[in-house]
């Protein structure tokens, strides 16, 4: 027991020693940010942007089934690995907030907000933050912000918040989108980062890098941000919503497999809604959706766009042809691989394609 008060009682002089090192030179960044926990799918992680540069590589600290701290305005940026650090060792968000900053002799400069895996949260804006500083939180997240155009920044971003419904990474975009249209950061933009993790023992990738998107520099970092977002969701999101899937059935967890193949469904919708114009965007989400018989119609439809845009993309026809066959259609799947065989008349994968659907029709 006297070892173990002894090896505590370490733990805590490095823990002062190395917040109060860091005090020394802070980097201001005027920043709004919120942090947030889904409960249902367990994905932590924060969205800011900042009227200064690379805000990502600062502010947000993220570790899915672990919580999340955003520490902005004269940022002490080890609140974040120190405040993961003893959220790992099972400490509430509150506990680690009051930790840190008792420890750091500059806490009249710092906002911080923070969420823990178990969803609770809890934020802290110094006296000495330039106005308007501020925050608000409540059960699962945690908005804050300083030298705003006023209170109503963080008014927007936390209704618009808990009114976005889907992926936690929408969700997150949606409070920065508000919280800029009431005004935003005073000085104006410059940069912005979404950060997501969550917990997986097949993919510990997740835990960390679920969502790692980060504008530098850009005079609108929000809308970049954005843009490469729903890039990612028809990639390697869509991809990880079929890995979660897969997982959930063979947990049991019939509701939540449900959910993360509509979270796909929905990624394809907005992308043939919103007239996507990448092909390979459109082709991959298709495939993804025909190999796995789900939201057949959507994906002819996403198909048939990419290959208006690539008509003589082997790869994009396939899966047209490929959409066809699954959703029945199948005289028009053998049509399009004839196409696609025609341009490639000597590829061995693209006959046997044509081959298996004219079987079909037999």
């Amino acid at each position: 027991m006297i070892a173990r008060r002894r090896r505590l009682l370490a733990g805590g002089i490095v823990l002062a020693l190395h917040v109060a090192a860091a005090t020394v030179a802070p980097t201001a960044r005027a920043t709004f940010s919120i942090v947030a926990y889904d409960s249902v799918t367990h994905e932590i992680g924060v969205a800011v942007q900042s009227r200064a540069f690379s805000v990502g590589g600062a502010v947000p600290w993220v570790e899915g089934g672990v919580g999340a701290v955003a520490t902005q305005s004269a940022t002490n940026e080890s609140f974040g690995p120190w405040g993961l650090d003893r959220m790992r060792r099972g400490e509430p968000a509150s506990a680690v907030l009051r930790a840190l900053l008792e420890a750091d002799s500059g806490r009249s400069h710092r906002q911080v907000g923070i969420v823990d895996a178990k969803g609770r949260s809890d934020a802290y804006t110094g006296a000495d933050c330039s106005a308007w500083a501020g925050h608000r939180t409540g059960p699962g997240y945690a908005v804050q912000g300083n030298i705003l155009a006023g209170e109503a920044v963080v008014v927007s971003m936390e209704r618009a918040y808990l009114e976005t419904e889907g992926d936690l990474g929408h969700r997150l975009l949606a409070a920065l989108e508000a919280g800029q249209a009431a005004g935003g950061d005073k000085r104006g933009m410059q940069s912005a980062a979404l950060i997501v993790g969550r917990p997986s023992d097949d993919y510990p990738e997740y835990r960390t890098r679920y969502v790692d998107l980060r504008v530098e520099d850009a005079k609108d970092p929000i809308t970049e941000l954005r843009r490469v977002y729903l890039i990612q969701e028809t990639q390697d999101l869509a991809e990880a919503h079929l890995r979660f899937a897969a997982a959930a059935e063979k947990a049991g967890r019939k509701e939540l497999a449900a959910l993360e193949r509509a979270r796909v469904g929905d990624a394809l919708r907005r992308a043939v809604a919103r007239g996507e114009n990448d092909p390979q965007n459109l082709n991959s989400l298709a495939w993804v959706c025909a190999t796995n018989d789900m939201f057949l119609d959507e994906a002819v439809a996403a198909a048939e766009r990419a290959v208006s845009l690539e008509p003589k993309d082997t790869s994009i026809l396939d899966t047209l042809a490929e959409c066809y066959f699954r959703a029945g259609r199948l005289d028009e799947a053998v049509q399009t691989a004839g196409r696609a065989v025609s341009l490639a008349p000597n590829d061995s994968y693209l006959q046997g394609q044509l081959a298996r659907f004219r079987a079909a029709t037999k």
